[in-house]
């Protein structure tokens, strides 16, 4: 059993797994193939070639990693927005993130009274004694968001004072 552990563990150097530098040595290749070719045309003597691309490549790989890193994060984290619609609201609680952007920038209800608030939104379970209501959103996409958003409708007076946004 000690063996088969000893062959599952992975080194880390300079605390990066081992796998990011085969992942460095696998982008290291075209990159270095790409440099070559561009400073082909445009240096002349073959010593200044050689090191102009190795120092390319050394520089270019990790910046290339970093670059998928991020556009990969960001991937997971777009969610498109639109415009209120009553319909999609009540057809998918699941989903109303793409919806509650529209209604805080519009503002569409502040100054609303409670009762018309729950004509637009429906009725969660607010009751009329509160003065903060809450509707679940679901679950926006992205990396690490584990909780659901809420929007969170603020009343002063019978009258929409506040509306945001934030996890529960």
């Amino acid at each position: 059993m000690i063996k088969i552990m000893t062959l599952l563990y992975i080194p880390s150097i300079f605390g990066v797994s081992i796998e990011v530098y085969f992942i460095l040595m696998v982008l290291c290749i075209p990159t270095f193939i790409f440099c070559r070719w561009f400073f082909k045309k445009f240096i002349k003597v073959d010593r200044t070639r050689k090191i102009a691309t190795l120092t390319a490549t050394l520089i270019a790989t990790p910046l290339i990693y970093f670059s998928i890193i991020m556009l990969w994060l960001f991937s997971i984290s777009y969610h498109p927005t639109h415009d209120f619609d009553k319909e999609k609201w009540f057809a998918d609680k699941e989903t109303r993130y793409e919806l509650s952007e529209d209604i805080i920038e519009s503002e569409m209800l502040i100054g609303k009274t409670k009762s018309e608030v729950r004509q637009i939104l429906g009725d969660e379970g607010n009751t009329d004694e509160s003065d903060q209501w809450y509707y679940y959103l679901g679950f926006r996409p992205g990396f690490g968001n584990i909780d659901p958003d809420v929007l969170d409708i603020e009343f002063k007076d019978g009258k929409v004072i506040n509306v945001g946004q934030h996890e529960s």
